[in-house]
């Protein structure tokens, strides 16, 4: 991430680093409104799961106990300081915004969540809101002032209630028990939605892999119109929980593995199982196939080249593609670029890669054709 941000934004300087949690700070003070447009979907980051403008810190200084504990009451009394400075009726924001007849900006709901203290899959760790997490939220949640409450969406209680686009929200990372990092963020896109960017997803009990995760996060990210009557490829779909995810918004699937396939995948009347490589079955049952997905564990060149000899075909109309490139090698990142502009040379005009919060050493790569003409 460090690599991607000095190429993407090489006048943003390098602050702050713990594992999970970076900070940079920006080439000059620039105003609330130019600050707000900061987000995800602007920086377009492949490797930060969220993106949030600062606003201060709380450590253990700040919030000290008479014991000499750190006292979580008085940490978010500190918050809501760190957030009138921008916020409150008396900021310079504010008076700006008044002066010039706009309503002054206003935070709506609070987002509270710790940085990953280890890689995913790391001792079974998977990244998610926490009772850490949820803690904090309601100690600043009830330590809000009169002025902030009365500016709240809808849910603003609830930690997991997602954010409307255009919404201010106040961040709260929790980087360790006694230190707190606080900053901003307007929703942008789908993951700015939730605190971290993390979507309250768990692995159902009926999932046939860890794959289900991958792509019902993939596919809400995506924005994919795939519904009810949906012609969709898994290729390499053993065990099934991509297809899985395809047949829970009721598509119909191609599954292609020689390998077995779990008996409750098969069991779903919208699922076929083509059994054998895609090098070796006829392509004329891809026809009418639109949507493609794949998460094979093999080097990137070799998912992109299965790809490619499936759909970068004038005989198959392919809509989207939803897919992972596994990076055995984490300096396989560095060539991201190359493998954009190489799916976009398929006819793909709309094309984005990330690393999913369920992604490992891998990331999601969604490639759409923009209008679709079958």
């Amino acid at each position: 991430m460090k690599k991607e941000l000095a190429k993407r934004r090489p006048n943003y300087r390098l602050s702050y680093s713990r594992g999970g949690f970076v900070t940079f700070k920006l080439p000059e003070n620039e105003s609330l409104e130019k600050r707000l447009a900061i987000n995800t979907s602007t920086l377009r980051l492949v490797f930060a799961r969220s993106c949030v403008h600062s606003l201060g810190s709380v450590l253990k200084k700040d919030a000290l106990a008479p014991d000499g504990s750190f006292d979580a009451r008085l940490a978010a009394e500190r918050v809501w300081r760190l957030a009138q400075t921008e916020f409150g009726p008396d900021s310079q924001s504010a008076r700006e915004a008044q002066r010039a007849g706009r309503t002054p900006e206003k935070i709506a709901r609070i987002h509270v969540f710790e940085r990953d203290k280890f890689n995913v899959g790391v001792r079974g760790f998977e990244p998610g809101l926490t009772p850490a997490a949820y803690a904090v939220h309601r100690a600043v949640y009830e330590a809000a002032p009169e002025e902030f409450l009365a500016q709240f969406g809808p849910n603003a209680d609830r930690l997991d209630a997602p954010g409307e686009p255009g919404e201010i929200c106040l961040d709260v990372a929790v980087v360790e028990e006694d230190e707190w990092r606080v900053g901003m963020h307007r929703v942008s896109d789908v993951h700015s939605r939730y605190p971290g960017g993390l979507f309250p997803l768990e692995l159902p009990t009926d999932a046939a892999s860890r794959a289900f995760l991958k792509f019902e996060e993939g596919l809400r990210w995506a924005d994919f119109p795939i519904g009810v009557g949906s012609r969709c490829v898994d290729v390499g779909s053993a065990p099934g929980g991509g297809s899985q995810a395809l047949l829970a918004r009721g598509a119909e699937v191609l599954g292609v593995d020689p390998a077995e396939m779990d008996p409750r995948v098969l069991a779903n009347p919208n699922f076929t199982h083509l059994r054998g490589k895609v090098s070796q079955l006829k392509r004329k049952l891809f026809r009418k196939s639109r949507w493609f997905i794949t998460d094979m564990n093999v080097a990137p060149k070799y998912t992109l080249d299965a790809l490619e000899e499936l759909v970068a075909r004038d005989d198959i109309a392919a809509r989207g593609l939803l897919f992972t490139l596994k990076f055995f090698e984490w300096n396989l990142a560095d060539n991201i670029p190359e493998y954009i502009s190489r799916i976009k040379s398929w006819g793909f005009n709309h094309v984005k890669a990330r690393q999913l919060q369920f992604n490992r050493q891998e990331i999601m790569i969604a490639a759409l054709k923009k209008p679709f003409v079958r």
